[in-house]
């Protein structure tokens, strides 16, 4: 539900009810991944989505017969072989979804009010609900904070229940993570007795775009569209100017090498270098192959990416670290401006992160949706 938070901390600001779907797990080709959320209030309006149009008017009623009876549910959906119009899953995969109150007599609205306040505010946290198990704590929910203290309680009398959830939880948040915890009701790690879907609420992943050339303005805009937090980092003043990135999240003057060194980055961060001036590409992507980042990629012709390895060997570089190079950076769109440039190279991050093969999917064979990373992490930044 925390995609949706902006929406839905406006809702408990008015002091609305409304009842919020949540995807909890997913099977085979299914259109949205775990935390994916739509949310229903008293007055009928609905925002968001759990499977892009194939369940949503099923999801919808559920969502008003839970603001009826006050109680959460949970409820999946899958392929109808009989009739293609039955409600289901027409893409052949399976969804599981809980459907929660929050309402004046909900068990977890507080909690839940605070989840949302904190994830539009885009304070990191982990939300973590009972999505299986006795009908009494479906619903209940606790919110897990970086430092591992928590707001909340599944109120069964067990603390060492709440502590093994938050412990799990901010080790989920560390990893920026979303998905379910088997335990016992005991606390215990015994599955079969609780469920819980942990979301976890992190900032967005980081686009660092070294050189301000008319490409990266494009990509800047790419990297925005994908969820993206975007820096562009030029040493050139003349060029790193507002004025030529107004979309930019950051924009920095200094030598790429050096401001890499000093920024944060984590394994969810893009590197994308466009400057192909060995001056500034050798001492960037030297220490750039050796981060724990997600991709590291450089902009040139393959002359110039032949030329650039040959370089990065002659000052150490290991054949394990140059293999990390997506370069020249891009598919093979046979993009020419800008823009079709940045789509290829928008495209290579997607396929990377997501395990994609970056083939046409007609005729291919190839599954449409992959389990990996896209069915245990949310990035929305993102982001998605």
């Amino acid at each position: 539900m925390l995609d949706i938070a902006d929406e839905l901390a406006h809702w408990a600001a008015e002091g609305r009810e409304f009842a919020v779907a949540t995807v909890v797990a997913v099977g085979g080709s299914a259109p949205r991944g775990p935390g994916a959320a739509l949310a229903v209030d008293s007055e009928g309006t609905v925002i968001g989505s759990v499977s892009g149009g194939c369940v949503e008017g099923a999801v919808y009623d559920l969502c008003v017969q839970a603001l009826q009876d006050g109680e959460s549910v949970l409820e999946r959906f899958g392929y109808s072989d009989e009739d293609a119009f039955a409600v289901g899953l027409t893409c052949g995969g399976v969804i599981d979804v809980i459907v929660t109150p929050v309402g004046a007599g909900a068990p977890a609205r507080q909690v839940l009010h605070s989840a949302l306040s904190a994830a539009a505010s885009s304070e990191p946290g982990a939300l973590a609900r009972v999505v299986r198990g006795p009908a009494e704590l479906l619903g209940r929910a606790l919110l897990v904070h970086p430092d591992g203290s928590y707001e909340g309680s599944y109120g069964t009398g067990s603390a060492e229940l709440d502590r093994t959830v938050a412990a799990e939880a901010r080790a989920m948040l560390d990893a920026g993570r979303t998905g379910t915890v088997d335990l016992a009701e005991d606390g215990t790690h015994c599955p079969g007795g609780l469920t819980l879907l942990v979301e976890s609420n992190v900032p967005p992943p980081r686009m660092i775009v070294f050189g301000a050339i008319d490409f990266a303005a494009a990509l800047v805009r790419a990297g925005k569209f994908l969820g993206y937090h975007v820096t562009v980092c030029d040493a050139r003043p003349v060029f790193a100017t507002r004025a030529r990135f107004p979309e930019a999240d950051d924009l920095v003057v200094d030598w790429p090498h050096r401001y890499l060194r000093a920024t944060e980055t984590d394994a969810r961060t893009v590197l994308c270098v466009l400057t192909h001036d060995a001056k500034f590409d050798i001492p960037l992507l030297t220490q750039a192959l050796r981060m724990p980042v997600a991709f590291v990629g450089a902009m040139g012709s393959r002359r110039t990416h032949a030329d650039r390895n040959r370089r990065l060997r002659e000052v150490g570089l290991t054949d394990a670290e140059l293999a990390r190079l997506r370069s020249p950076i891009g598919l093979d769109l046979g993009a020419r401006t800008p823009e079709e440039t940045a789509l290829s190279i928008a495209a290579e991050i997607v396929a990377l992160r997501r395990g994609g093969t970056g083939t046409p999917l007609t005729g291919s064979g190839t599954p449409i949706h992959r389990d990996g990373e896209q069915r245990s992490a949310r990035e929305s930044g993102a982001a998605a």
